[in-house]
């Protein structure tokens, strides 16, 4: 034997190649197209807690900064938040979607998403190749804020984005990690909803794309009904499914944020199920793309 492989099992071999090699192929012009813009991704849900997702989602976000596009990861951290006040034997309320939040629970937010989660985003993504930096919307007052709904506590509102911090990390070449919390105009900190959050920076910073990264597949037009999934869908029609009422309230906050992000310059939004396999480039870097994504105005 000499360790070559024979005609009949190299032949497989060069057609997975050959297949590996298309599929690059067909992401040139994607490439090109995204090269030097902006993609902020909000990232939550089964993609940050299973492990092999966790890992994929690390290699999409090097692969985006190596050919030139400059992701800006926002995250979540709602179960890790909640079971940190399990702990404390605190219990979570919610309003509308949104976590009703306290001064004792605001404490447990900033500790948990700062302390916690921001670091090990981080180390993940530089564990990958990617150059990741954490900040929290508390640094250079990212993030300013004015309370919600006094219902909620110390949840808080975007009322100022200050993008010079992530403008000039990203200049370096750093993949910027963002913690979801705000100064309040009162000098108190605030929790944001990280889809809000995500949006805002999304607009204020002009992206050509924002990705919400989730545990379903996409929008559906009717929530019971796995068929309805849409595809495509612009802002008006969107507000027009929104005012019918048929739409979760878990949800709510990430569409009226697609909303406002598309209104603000933001080109396209992308409701992604996180918990499919490199998600992120088979929705940037493939014709077909996965889950919902909305425009301003419809695309051919």
């Amino acid at each position: 034997m000499t360790g070559h492989s024979t005609p009949s099992s190299g032949k497989p071999r060069i057609a997975s190649t050959m297949g590996k090699a298309a599929i690059f192929s067909a992401a040139l012009p994607f490439i090109r197209r995204f090269r030097g813009t902006t993609v902020v991704i909000k990232y939550g849900g089964s993609a940050m807690v299973d492990e092999s997702l966790r890992n994929t989602f690390a290699d999409d976000v090097a692969m985006l900064h190596y050919v030139g596009i400059n992701p800006i990861i926002v995250h979540g951290g709602g179960p890790q938040i909640s079971a940190a006040m399990g702990q404390r034997g605190i219990e979570p309320q919610w309003h509308e979607g949104l976590r009703v939040t306290d001064a004792e629970t605001i404490r447990v937010v900033q500790s948990t998403l700062v302390g916690e989660i921001n670091p090990d985003i981080v180390r993940l993504v530089n564990n990958h190749g990617a150059v990741a930096t954490g900040v929290s919307g508390l640094d250079a007052n990212l993030f300013v804020a004015e309370p919600q709904d006094e219902r909620l506590g110390f949840v808080g509102k975007v009322t100022e984005v200050n993008v010079a911090l992530i403008e000039n990390l990203r200049r370096q070449g750093y993949v910027p990690v963002v913690a979801p919390i705000a100064r309040g105009e009162d000098g108190k900190t605030y929790n944001l909803n990280a889809d809000t959050a995500a949006g805002a920076l999304a607009a204020a910073l002009g992206a050509s794309k924002l990705v919400y990264l989730t545990d379903v597949e996409g929008l559906y037009r009717d929530l019971g009904d796995e068929n309805s999934l849409i595809a495509r869908i612009t802002t008006p029609e969107l507000s027009e499914l929104l005012d019918e009422g048929s739409v979760s309230a878990g949800m709510l906050p990430k569409l009226r944020s697609c909303v406002d992000a598309i209104e603000a310059g933001v080109q396209q939004v992308h409701i992604l199920d996180g918990r499919v396999q490199h998600a992120l480039l088979l929705e940037i870097f493939t014709p077909e793309g996965i889950g919902t994504m909305i425009t301003k105005v419809p695309i051919p």
